[in-house]
């Protein structure tokens, strides 16, 4: 799947460190715009300070010029001599001569009486009688006076000085005209921007002189207008030209309400320098942001496009694909990552062969498993179903194989298997596949071949398993019973031709024939024990289920005798079904342990019931190879006894020699358990399998039964009587009690008697009847005469 690319680590990596960058220059460019800002005001504001004292030196100067000035002429001889005889043409002269002196812009007397004399010679109050005297009201009668004061439109710095003769006979006044040179004086001087204005009681600001445009100046005492009446710290005018840090400094007004100086500067002349700066600082952010932008996506391209290759290669070995991954022309930790993609991708390499050999082959003898047997039998269908070719399947089982196991030992029994299978191997083509699909079954898969090839194939290889195997010097003869299947005749689905030639195997085994193919008649069979066996787990559930119970003759005590219980199937719609219908495949699938498990409880009932009534009967219950294994059968057993309150040695358990050999170590186990409970235990079919005299010894029974094909052919066979004496005093050497089965005649009861035999059961006392018909037997006096008459013969 494909991520959108701002979500690949190509673009994170990308995205972080151009984001990185970008905040860092953000950052930057904000934090020095700020500083640098705040640097800028604080210069400004530092400047207009210094502004403010420069200026205020300067005024003060003037003030002490006019003052000295003033009072020269105040004390001038002449002066005072014209002033005393009233000589208004010497006072001019005076006025005028002291005035350019000084380049006064202001200079007059003012009498006692309040009469006003300029330069001219002419008074005052002649031309402006008004100013002059808003003029006198705001001088002090006494002593000297400094100050701005407003005639007219026009403002002035003025000095008022006394005359006396000694007293006082007047003032003389001088003063300056603040004019827009005085202003660009002062601007040039103090390096700013500034304006003199003044306000009288009812009146607006007004300014006098600046060197300011005249519209920024409207703009000013428009804003001046608005502002509170002092503002002592520098602050910020904004006009529609420029923005002013503005510093306002009060003047001493004498007759007006209000008059000051305002210091400015302007802020973005001030800041243009600054402003070029954070141009240039940009310009080199975004060069940076671009050289660092494109840095960063050659990095992340540099690892994220090894990463990708490496992704494409750990898919392609997800797909199966382990060739050598690409080549990374790098030394650092992304190329020792790709070494280890190699060295990985040649492990899982490695392992992925050895788990398809363990998958596909069998350890023991190296051919095909079930599963590619299964696999190449599906191939090599649908090419044959392509093709219209026929095609065999043959299933081949070893005959007596578990005893070859249970007899030399499975270390033999694994050689006997790898030695059919090389002569399998042998036999066949190469274009021919051999499996062993467990156990000692084994499958061929015959492409191509017809029916009449597939059994001339099945001869060769019933020849090739003639000849007698030599293994470790052992001599072992193997025969196996062969099933042929064949597509498209039977089937072309692998699973149901496997069926098929499984079926035919059995046919062939229970027949003794060698090999069989494949008829439909013998699914019926297969198909009916199917049916058989779904039926026989509603049997015990429903108690389909019957005992019956078969005598055990003692032939010591003609009035001592047992029984063994024998389960028996009487079904709804089929009737009778004997148990070697269903026992075996009970057993095969497991389920023998349910209907064990159901012989216990009515046995153990039944015994209970006899015992109460007073009939001293024991009983004998056959266990199989799948009980004995079961490590709750005794827990099991155990409660029974007690819930029925039956004696436990009035109960006998049944095990066969095969039972034992199948795993001795947990069958002992068991059985020493069982002992425990207070049973008894015997050992049924003797003689039928590879007795082993070392187990016989361990296993702790008390009775051994002799199989019924032994005894049943005494009379007549020489060798079985033989057969069943050894096995007699072997067992009374042992201190065992014996129990031939098969009794079918007076005569065999008469030799079995003669041979010390301690037990006979068979036809010849009493087919297995029913608990109530036993009852009913008991009471007959026929079965004790025949063991009477047998023991006096």
């Amino acid at each position: 799947m494909r991520l959108p690319r701002f979500r690949t680590l190509q673009g994170r990596i990308f995205a972080f460190f151009f984001g990185l960058l970008l905040l860092t220059q953000v950052a930057g460019y904000t934090l020095t715009s700020t500083i640098g800002w705040s640097i800028m005001k604080d210069m400004l504001a530092q400047d207009l300070r210094g502004g403010q004292q420069v200026f205020e030196r300067l005024s003060q100067q003037n003030t002490q010029f006019l003052t000295q000035a003033a009072r020269v002429l105040a004390a001038d001889y002449g002066f005072r001599e014209a002033i005393a005889s009233d000589d208004t043409d010497t006072i001019a002269s005076a006025l005028e001569n002291h005035g350019s002196r000084i380049r006064a812009d202001l200079m007059m007397f003012v009498d006692a009486n309040g009469t006003a004399y300029l330069g001219s010679g002419k008074p005052s109050s002649l031309q402006d009688s008004g100013r002059i005297a808003t003029l006198l009201q705001a001088l002090s009668p006494q002593g000297e006076s400094t100050g701005y004061v407003r005639l007219g439109n026009q403002l002035y710095q003025v000095i008022v000085a006394p005359v006396r003769t000694p007293l006082p006979i007047g003032r003389v006044i001088a003063g300056f005209r603040i004019k827009a040179e005085t202003a660009r004086d002062f601007g040039r001087i103090t390096n700013t921007d500034i304006s003199f204005l003044s306000r009288s009681r009812d009146g607006d600001w007004q300014i006098h002189a600046s060197t300011l445009p005249v519209a920024v100046q409207e703009e000013i005492a428009g804003e001046l207008g608005r502002a509170p009446d002092q503002v002592m710290s520098p602050h910020r005018i904004d006009t529609a030209g420029a923005s002013y840090l503005t510093l306002d400094v009060p003047l001493a007004a004498l007759n007006v309400l209000k008059a000051r100086v305002i210091l400015q500067s302007n802020i973005d002349r001030a800041a243009a320098p600054f402003y070029e700066l954070l141009g240039s600082l940009t310009i080199l952010g975004l060069i940076g942001l671009l050289l660092s932008s494109l840095a960063s996506f050659m990095m992340s391209r540099g690892i994220a496009a090894p990463l990708r290759t490496l992704s494409g290669y750990a898919r392609s070995i997800a797909s199966g694909d382990y060739r050598t991954p690409p080549p990374l022309d790098r030394k650092d930790e992304l190329a020792d990552l790709a070494h280890a993609f190699g060295d990985m991708s040649g492990a899982i390499a490695e392992r992925e062969k050895r788990i398809l050999e363990l998958a596909y082959t069998d350890p023991l003898t190296g051919l095909s498993n079930r599963a590619h047997f299964i696999e190449q039998l599906a191939t090599a269908l649908a090419a044959t179903g392509r093709a219209g070719a026929p095609l065999a399947v043959v299933l081949l089982d070893l005959d007596r194989f578990r005893y070859v196991n249970d007899s030399l030992g499975h270390p033999i029994g694994d050689q006997v298997l790898r030695e059919v299978a090389r002569r399998l191997v042998a036999e066949l083509r190469q274009t021919d596949t051999v499996a062993r699909l467990g156990g000692d079954e084994f499958a061929i898969l015959l492409p191509t071949a017809t029916p009449a090839a597939a059994r001339k194939v099945v001869n060769k290889l019933l020849l090739a398993l003639e000849a007698p195997m030599d293994i470790e010097g052992q001599l072992v003869d193997i025969h196996g019973s062969f099933g042929i299947a064949t597509s498209p005749e039977h089937s072309a689905d692998p699973t149901t031709l496997l069926r098929c030639a499984d079926v035919a195997m059995y046919k062939a085994k229970h027949d003794n024939l060698g090999y069989a193919e494949y008829d439909t008649r013998y699914d019926e069979n297969t198909l009916d024990r199917l049916s058989l066996m779904s039926e026989l787990r509603e049997a015990v559930e429903l108690n389909q289920l019957v005992l019956f119970y078969q005598p055990k003759i003692d032939l010591k005590h003609s009035d001592s005798f047992a029984v063994e219980a024998l389960v028996r199937w009487v079904h709804p719609r089929r009737g009778f079904v004997p148990p070697d219908r269903f026992i075996p495949f009970a057993e095969h699938t497991g389920y023998i342990r349910e209907i064990t498990q159901w012989v216990l409880r009515e046995g153990v009932r039944q015994c209970s019931v006899w015992q109460h009534a007073g009939l001293d009967v024991s009983i004998s219950i056959n266990l199989s190879a799948r009980d004995l294994m079961n490590a709750e059968l005794p827990v099991f057993f155990a409660a029974l006894l007690k819930t029925h309150g039956c004696r436990p040695d009035r109960i006998c358990l049944e095990i066969t020699e095969s039972a034992v050999l199948d795993d001795p170590r947990h069958a002992l186990e068991n059985l020493k358990r069982l002992e425990a409970t207070g049973c008894k235990l015997a050992l049924d079919d003797y003689g039928t399998g590879y007795s082993s005299l070392s187990y016989l010894k361990r296993m702790p029974v008390c009775e051994l039964k002799i199989d019924r094909s032994f005894v049943q052919n005494m009379v007549n066979d020489p060798n079985d009587t033989v057969i069943v004496r050894s096995t007699i005093d072997l067992a009374h050497n042992l201190g065992l009690r014996v129990v031939a089965e098969g009794v079918e005649n007076e005569a065999i009861l008469n030799q079995l008697c003669l041979l010390g035999c301690d037990q006979a059961q068979g036809y010849f006392f009493s087919k297995p009847v029913s608990a109530a018909d036993f009852e009913i037997w008991v009471q007959s006096q026929g079965w004790r005469d025949q063991v009477q008459v047998a023991r006096r013969a």
